[in-house]
């Protein structure tokens, strides 16, 4: 049985129309004879999307028991059993009741994809992993439901569901989405115009992303090579020179004028030594075209007009900036040039700019004395000059008579100007050919193949030594400038290499695309295994072709030890470009290690971390949790005593003292629990809109009547939190001020609502604490000052700072006026109040300021 299709509306807010419209997409397939059952959708009661659950087969919810409450969920397993063809699953980013199989709904929907069951979801964008830190800087919410990027992506259809932000509104205010008594609320928090604005563009932008990657795969899958105009992609060719910052520029008040406009920067570096680029120069136009929105490339070509045009179709680009040429008049003689050859060679799909600048025709300085490995038409050239030529010149030389000194200086010349152009066989050519013409036609005898003179023997060898080796030193020279051109490319790219590495850009999957960029390969691998008899496992890749599971199934691999491999494929590269491969993938594998060094060294983090936290609990359960230990045991003594008579005040006042001492344990036990909860990870909070004033109260039942004073405005919009842990958190601040605050002199705690956000303080008049200790005392098993050994373990901050944290809000202490200390608790606000959760029934044990 095949895997299922995945089938996801994205919207930008609660409200678009998302559960509308996958309910329509229900309908229209029942109509065609879909097996289609609902899953799990929920309406919140807006009558227009309950009526569309009319004539949809819903299977029944699992209902599951959580602190007192009873909540329904999707029985996952009547749906196996169910079997449908497709399953509809509301909100994929919901988090599960814990008793669930999965934590995740998302989880529940990759169980029935596996089944090979079609699944229809929705979810907002706020709810993606990777743009929390984004929504949170918007809306000042950071959401807790979240849902892994790849799951989304890997969806079959992501379908947008969009409204205007107006529209959004309009809908609120007219009740179609939240009750009447939170329109308000809801409009001047979460629904903002600038939020819903903000968000709208983060969902249209991942969702063109995505219709990006889509074309790519497309244009891969099919090999179209001709450039599709769907989104202005702009290349700017940039030589190293000082032109460039004027070409990025330019190219970005291009991409302006488009929606959606991309600036791609290209370096190529290559062997034939047009340019002589400048690594300060090519290091500030990077920083500047990655100020500007863009990116910057690095790519090694030997011809730069292909390499060019290559990148800019492979890229999709619309549009390529380049700058006019740098060269004097005189040297157009060597070719055209970048520019000229790129503008004829682009196409019609390609439009080519060539931008004015400063350095216009201010010289570059000749190509060979660059460093130049001869070229193809230079090679044509030479041969011309030293085959063609000798017998042009025998026929200009036979209309006058200069004698042969002067005839072979002049065929010496021809053998010269052959080796400059050419090299070394076209000026031997050269050389033969003027020599057999020099013995016809101008030694004597004159037009036989034969020398009388002995001194014409020894003139024309020296003319064949001399021409043979300047054709030597001048391919000497070739050789010896194309390896240090070929040098100088290659240091460039490491440079940028250890560049990228002091930069911070050490990631895996970065490096593998420089690879593959840089190299111009279709795909990048780093492979590995334990040993020679494992099999290979792939540790991370980047790129579109095919998979490579072994290094012999690419078409090139660079070993890395004895079990690790850099896999390109592509094209095979030369040898010489091994090299620069080679330092790659040294980096590659000092990457990995450095990234699993880095992994070890968290948990060795979080183990000693544990360690410090076990040591302090052994110190604390050796005294505070022996101290009420000790005055239990010696009371309990006392009452079996048969020596003495007690009294029935007597007998009530050690009961008294064993109940204190057990509630003192109980209370002791469970910050000890709750820290140890908070350490591990395992605080899962279940958010729920409510009420403060449903939790603040319940709260204060371990304080002394009267020792409270509370001010919680019924006009506070509800807030997002998870009650049991509020609850936890609250006790600790309140019973932490009373206890320190001075005889008669209450605690306020008062509440009030700011922007997105309410704030809840506790405040006391006691000593207050410095400055320099605020932090610090809400660190585990932190004491401030000289408090006794009884008054706690020295977790009651810390756990209402860890549970405050838990729930997305936070917690700091101000000084009160006039002196003590201010406990501010923020709380993110909420829109509607959606299925109540109980508050928990279990309060924690009041402890001291870092005590």
């Amino acid at each position: 049985m095949g895997r299922g299709k995945l089938r996801i509306y994205l919207g930008a807010a609660p409200g678009v129309g998302k559960t509308y419209a996958m309910l329509s997409e229900a309908h229209r397939r029942v109509e065609r004879g879909t097996d289609c059952v609902v899953a799990f959708v929920e309406h919140h009661d807006r009558p227009r999307t309950e009526v569309m659950l009319h004539g949809l087969e819903t299977v029944p919810r699992r209902r599951l028991e959580y602190r007192g409450g009873v909540f329904p969920e999707m029985d996952l397993d009547a749906v196996h059993a169910r079997r449908p063809q497709v399953a509809l699953v509301d909100e994929l980013a919901h988090t599960n009741i814990p008793g669930s199989r999965n934590a995740k709904r998302w989880q529940d929907v990759e169980e029935l994809l596996a089944a090979g069951v079609d699944v229809i979801s929705t979810v907002d964008i706020q709810h993606l992993e990777s743009l929390g830190d984004v929504v949170e800087s918007i809306t000042g919410v950071r959401q807790q439901e979240t849902v892994p990027d790849e799951v989304v992506r890997r969806a079959d259809q992501v379908e947008l569901v969009d409204m205007s932000p107006e529209a959004l509104r309009r809908r609120m205010a007219h009740g179609n989405i939240y009750p009447p008594d939170k329109v308000d609320a809801a409009l001047s928090n979460h629904f903002r115009p600038g939020n819903l604005t903000a968000l709208r563009e983060l969902a249209l932008l991942w969702v063109a992303d995505r219709v990006d990657a889509y074309l790519t795969q497309y244009r891969t899958d099919h090999r179209v090579s001709r450039i599709w105009g769907s989104r202005e992609r702009i290349v700017v060719g940039l030589t190293g020179g000082p032109e460039g910052r004027t070409l990025v520029r330019r190219a970005a008040r291009l991409a302006e004028k488009g929606a959606g406009g991309e600036v791609l920067a290209v370096y190529i570096a290559r062997s034939d030594g047009l340019t002589s680029a400048s690594p300060k120069e090519l290091a500030v136009q990077r920083t500047l075209i990655e100020d500007l929105g863009g990116t910057f490339h690095h790519v090694v070509g030997d011809d730069i007009p292909a390499a060019l045009l290559a990148f800019a179709r492979g890229v999709n680009a619309t549009q390529i900036v380049l700058g006019s040429s740098r060269r004097r008049t005189w040297q157009y003689v060597f070719g055209p040039g970048v520019g000229a050859t790129v503008a004829r060679e682009s196409g019609s799909d390609l439009d080519v700019h060539i931008v004015t600048h400063d350095e216009v025709a201010k010289g570059r300085g000749l190509p060979v004395a660059r460093g130049a490995r001869l070229g193809r038409s230079r090679r044509v050239w030479g041969w011309l000059v030293g085959v063609a030529g000798p017998p042009v010149l025998a026929a200009l030389l036979n209309a006058v008579d200069l004698g042969l000194a002067n005839d072979m200086l002049l065929f010496l010349a021809l053998t010269v100007a052959a080796a400059l152009l050419g090299g070394l066989f076209p000026a031997l050519a050269s050389a033969a050919v003027g020599s057999l013409l020099l013995n016809y036609f101008y030694s004597p005898p004159l037009h036989r193949w034969t020398i009388a003179d002995p001194k014409n023997i020894v003139a024309l060898v020296i003319f064949v030594a001399v021409g043979a080796a300047v054709a030597s030193v001048v391919d000497l020279a070739a050789r010896r400038t194309h390896q240090a051109a070929r040098l100088r490319a290659e240091s460039e790219i490491l440079s940028f290499l250890a560049g990228n590495v002091l930069r911070g850009e050490t990631g895996l999957e970065d490096l593998l695309e420089r690879v593959r960029e840089t190299f111009g390969m279709e795909s990048a691998a780093l492979l590995e295994r334990a040993s020679d008899v494992e099999p290979w496992t792939c540790a991370g890749r980047v790129g579109q072709g095919r998979p490579v599971e072994r290094p012999d199934q690419a078409d090139v691999d660079m070993p890395v030890g004895d079990h690790m491999a850099l896999a390109l494929t592509g094209r095979v590269l030369p040898a010489e470009d091994r090299r620069v491969l080679a330092a790659f993938a040294a980096q590659a594998a000092v990457v990995l290690d450095r990234r699993r060094l880095q992994e070890e060294a968290d948990r060795a983090r979080t183990l000693a971390e544990g360690n410090r936290i076990r040591t302090a609990l052994l110190a604390a359960v050796s005294h505070d949790l022996r101290t009420p230990l000790a005055g239990i045991k010696a009371a309990v003594t006392s009452l079996r005593s048969e020596d003495v008579e007690w009294s029935e005040e007597d007998r009530a006042e050690l009961l008294e003292g064993i109940e204190e001492g057990a509630d003192r344990l109980d209370h002791l036990v469970g910050n000890l629990l709750d820290m140890s909860r908070l350490q591990t990870g395992t605080v899962i909070p279940l958010i729920r809109e409510i009420d403060l004033d449903e939790v603040v109260p319940t709260a204060l039942g371990g304080v002394p009547e009267g020792s409270v004073d509370l001010d919680v405005p019924e006009t506070l919009p509800m807030v997002g939190v998870d009650p049991g842990l509020l609850e936890r958190a609250m006790a600790n601040l309140v019973e932490n001020a009373v206890r320190y605050s001075p005889s008669g002199t209450p605690v306020l705690v008062a509440a009030s609502a700011l922007a997105d956000r309410v704030e809840v303080r506790v405040v006391d008049r006691g000593p207050g604490v410095p400055d320099e200790a605020k932090d610090r005392i809400f660190e585990p098993f932190q004491r401030y000052g000289d408090a006794p050994r009884g008054a706690g373990v020295g977790l009651g901050l810390a756990v209402a700072r860890g549970f405050a944290e838990a729930m997305g809000g936070t917690l700091a202490a101000e000084d009160t006026p006039g002196g003590g200390l201010t406990m501010v608790l923020t709380l993110r606000a909420a829109g509607p109040r959606p299925e109540h959760l109980p508050v928990a029934e279990h309060a924690a044990e009041p402890e001291r300021r870092a005590s």
